[in-house]
């Protein structure tokens, strides 16, 4: 049935011009109350540029803002100021007068919109103003480069009164052809979203002067003959086509956009998911009822010409969320409805649980939503108190957030792969933003999670409470956990921790990584079964701090299109452990024997019982990983180097610990460790690197790109792992306190390529044998010798089964020891 007042242009019966009339006028009444909308809610010095940019653009005058020269294209079609225009115009210069233009003089602009969120539902303090100078075709290159100036002029008058504006130049010609460079706004990535663009424009454009956009006048059901039905209306003169610009027709949207547009809001999305939900939604929407449903802009212009012109059912994003509303409701999917909901409600911020504040149009129609949705007062009360969430209210909506974008990105996948709707370049993109989702959200073993959405303000906590406690899972074992406020030990038993974890440093990543942790956090120890002290933990924050500034910046591109690798790397030793009082067999020895922190005292103990690393890598993630026990610090040694690296650059290492006794020379002595093994890795050539840890010797086999580790309790098994044939020459490097004093050190430290060396010490009628061939391969044997006389003769000997079989016979080297 159709509306009593409906509009139907028919050309082949012919088009009445009242009719035409009417239609314009409709649409006009529309932009009316938006403007008046959009004027309301913006300050008295932003009424001020949207009141004078039409005339700003329409002259040349010296004292007014924008200036460049007399010869600057100006000149706006149809427009005259009206006496408000000029009263605001001689309040910034009392000599400006204007007298009508001449109709023959040039008006290369032909139209000026205000696109975006002013006038709708959406519109907040903060909202920028995005304006479309729409210009004629024939404008020379230099003369719209001036053009540009003078746009770029009236920007920066803008901002100096406290108005974020932005003039985007049109060519109307060349961009209804689809022809356009650049980015039309912060909602556009680019120049892969053309009728997307057109179709919020179309929707949202607040006319300010100018010619009225054709495709006003064009009936929904004649989208698709959209040229020739106006080329019947200027031709056959119906509408003056100096009244009018044409930026073209929405028949249909091309999948490929869908894409693009949507890698872009998720892109976005990854920081400030609730502004970018609404816009993810819509274009899941467009893509699912792709060729069956028309856009919201035909939607709009449909109950224009049935005279539906209610402005709040006509607003925005109204009309946004109706369409998502039914689409969800068409699938049974609530729960995303509710989601939806949320993200409109907190896009508007009216704050409605807030009775006091003073009534407007978006607060009552954003409360005849609400009402209708069935939200009660404690809704409101928790939305409206969104940006002072802490931790447990922003973890629960970051599951849901990261639970819609992948689903977004999943569906945005596989709708490119089945419809063949992604260029190569959207495939890239894809591939990045997969990236980029999972570096912002997955969640795997040792990655600190991100629990802020973008959308709180601030976690931080006064007052903490940090705990060792029992850990009730695992009898005989503890964990840490975050308290708010300082909690007794029986207040603990009562409470909820804001988290926890085994160990102490996973929790102070965390808790540093989302805010809840900051510089004026007071927090309150209760160390437990730990030797965790105050000035530990002060400086372990500081430590974090030093590694990782807030906010993390985003990762770029070229690292995103490689795999992650580590860029710094934190370690700490002993983290609330002091290793003195756990060794109880250390005596007064100390004084008089070894001070290695790695093989300490006269029982050559281990002073490193733990190795806490942190690691940023390339993709903006923050790691943490733990090693324990006699074998963590090669363990550490070995998994770092094993770790992929960016060509010709492996990460630093800062080593740190607080530990009560001995911090200064443990943290020191990791550190030369870490260094020395770096820098031979770092040569990338395959070599050998010997490490003696109280009872243990470690061999770290350093090959390019790669490193592997044995770890040997006795001298019997190094001699054997020494002895290994190889088939090519690697040098071995002992770390400086490596079996200190021993002939086998004196023999390791002399190996050379290409010749045999024989080291032998004789004592006591037994003889001592060392040897190096050529490829640095030890072999080992003990020979009886009677006296000095026998001793080339058995040396000869015991060589013989190493020279069997050689071609040629190296150099052989004799070295008394």
């Amino acid at each position: 049935m159709n509306h009593p007042h409906e509009i139907r242009l028919d050309l082949d019966q012919g088009i009445d011009r009242k009719l035409l009339s009417t239609l314009r006028g409709r649409f006009m009444h529309i932009n009316q109350g938006r403007l008046l909308r959009a004027t309301e809610g913006l300050s008295t010095r932003q009424q001020q540029v949207l009141t004078l940019l039409p005339l700003l653009l329409h002259v040349n005058h010296p004292l007014l803002p924008g200036y460049i020269s007399g010869n600057t294209p100006a000149g706006v079609c149809g427009f005259e100021p009206s006496a408000a225009q000029v009263a605001e115009a001689q309040r910034l210069a009392r000599s400006f007068s204007t007298k009508p233009r001449e109709n023959s003089s040039p008006r290369p602009i032909q139209g000026l919109f205000l696109i975006g969120s002013l006038g709708s539902l959406a519109q907040a303090e903060q909202s920028d103003m995005d304006f479309w100078v729409c210009h004629a075709a024939d404008l020379q290159p230099e003369a719209l480069q001036t053009l540009r100036c003078k746009c770029q002029l009236l920007e920066a008058w803008a901002a100096s009164l406290g108005a974020e504006a932005h003039c985007f130049l049109i060519d109307t010609q060349a961009f209804a052809q689809g022809q356009r460079t650049g980015q039309l706004g912060s909602d556009d990535c680019g120049t892969t979203q053309h009728y997307l663009l057109l179709d919020e424009f179309y929707r949202t454009a607040i006319w300010l002067a100018g010619r009225i956009p054709v495709w006003w006048l064009v009936p929904v059901d004649q989208e698709g003959d959209y040229a020739g039905y106006t080329q019947a209306l200027l031709g056959k003169r119906f509408i003056p086509e100096q009244e009018t610009l044409d930026l073209g027709h929405l028949a249909q949207l091309p999948a490929q956009e869908f894409v693009g547009a949507g890698l872009w809001q998720l892109f976005k999305g990854i920081d400030s998911p609730h502004k970018s939900l609404l816009k993810l939604l819509l274009i899941e929407v467009y893509a699912s009822e792709h060729a069956t449903q028309p856009c919201l802009s035909l939607e709009y212009k449909a109950a224009v010409f049935a005279n539906q012109t209610d402005l709040d059912a006509l607003d925005p994003y109204v009309m946004m969320y109706r369409r998502i509303e039914r689409y969800l409701l068409q699938r049974g999917q609530p729960a995303r409805l509710e989601l939806v909901r949320r993200s409109l409600y907190l896009k508007v911020n009216r704050k409605l649980s807030d009775k006091s504040r003073a009534s407007g149009w978006q607060r009552r129609l954003m409360q005849r939503l609400t009402d209708e949705w069935g939200w009660g007062q404690r809704q409101l009360a928790l939305l409206d108190s969104r940006p002072l969430w802490k931790v447990q209210q922003a973890t629960l909506e970051r599951r849901e957030l990261v639970a819609e974008l992948s689903g977004s990105y999943r569906f945005l996948s596989h709708f490119a792969r089945v419809r063949n709707a992604a260029s190569r370049a959207d495939q890239r993109d894809l591939n990045v933003l997969g990236r980029r989702l999972r570096a912002a959200f997955e969640r795997r073993a040792g990655k600190v999670e991100v629990i802020n959405p973008g959308s709180v303000q601030d976690l931080a906590e006064s007052l903490l409470t940090l705990a060792q406690e029992p850990d009730g899972k695992a009898p005989g074992s503890h964990r840490w956990a975050l308290y708010r406020d300082n909690l007794s030990t029986y207040d603990m038993e009562l409470a909820s921790p804001l988290r926890h974890d085994r160990h102490l440093l996973p929790l102070l990543a965390w808790a540093h990584c989302n805010g809840v942790i900051d510089s004026s956090t007071r927090l309150a120890i209760q160390p437990g079964a730990s030797d965790l002290a105050e000035p530990e933990l002060s400086a372990l924050l500081g430590c974090l701090r030093a590694l990782i500034s807030l906010p993390m910046p985003p990762a770029s591109e070229v690292h995103l299109l490689q795999p992650s690798v580590a860029d710094q790397i934190l370690l700490l030793v002993n983290v609330a452990l002091d290793p003195l009082p756990h060794h109880r067999d250390l005596d007064i020895t100390l004084t008089t024997e070894r001070t290695d922190s790695l093989s300490y005292g006269g029982v050559r103990e281990n002073l490193v019982l733990t190795v806490d690393q942190v690691t940023v890598n390339t993709w903006s993630e923050v790691l943490v990983a733990r090693y324990e026990g006699e074998h963590a610090l090669a363990r550490c040694l070995r998994d770092h180097l094993a770790t992929p690296a960016r060509a010709n650059h492996r990460p630093g290492v800062r080593v740190h610990c607080f530990c009560q006794n001995r911090a200064q020379a443990i943290r020191q002595r990791i550190q030369e460790v870490f260094d020395t093994v770096q820098g031979l890795h770092q040569q990338g050539l395959p070599c050998r690197y010997l490490l003696q840890v109280a009872h243990y010797t470690h061999v770290l086999e350093l090959l390019p790109g790669d490193a592997s580790l044995t770890s040997l309790a006795g001298h019997d098994e190094l001699l054997a792992c020494l002895g290994q044939p190889r088939n090519r020459y690697s040098p071995l490097h002992l770390d400086p306190n490596a079996l200190q004093g021993t002939d086998l050190a004196l023999a390791l430290k002399q190996g050379r390529p290409g010749c045999i060396q024989v080291f032998h010490r004789l004592l006591g009628g037994v003889v001592e044998v060392h040897v190096l061939d050529e490829c640095n391969a030890l072999w080992h044997h003990r020979l009886p010798v009677q006296d000095d006389a026998e001793l080339p003769r058995e040396l000869q000997r015991v060589l013989h089964p190493l020279l069997h079989g050689r071609n040629a016979v190296p150099d052989i080297h004799y070295v008394p020891l």
